[in-house]
């Protein structure tokens, strides 16, 4: 098909538009004892686990502890207490254990 003699024109991929674009991402949180669900002030352990790749926090978080302060996404913003300070984490639940 031509538009004023200039070429093809393209679609830009509307059949793509069907899937629902969060689709994926609701059925990437498996039902699973080992993803908790968490409420804000629950305290937490960060142990990353390698069978899930999504969602890794910084590798230095590992194996501390900390509290949760919220949500993002999918994920928890984890309060945890390196050095003097206190650092956010942002952790799928994959990798939360309960303290």
């Amino acid at each position: 098909m031509t538009r004023n003699g200039e070429g093809i024109e393209r679609d830009h991929g509307e059949d793509a538009a069907e899937i629902p674009p969060r689709a994926a991402a609701a059925r990437a949180l498996p039902d699973h004892p080992l993803v908790p669900n968490l409420h804000v002030g629950a305290k937490v352990t960060i142990v990353i686990d390698s069978s899930v790749q999504k969602g890794w926090p910084h590798h230095r978080f590992h194996g501390m502890t900390g509290t949760v302060v919220g949500r993002r996404g999918n994920a928890f913003l984890v309060d945890v207490r390196f050095g003097g300070r206190i650092k956010q984490a942002v952790v799928r639940p994959e990798h939360l254990r309960r303290a």
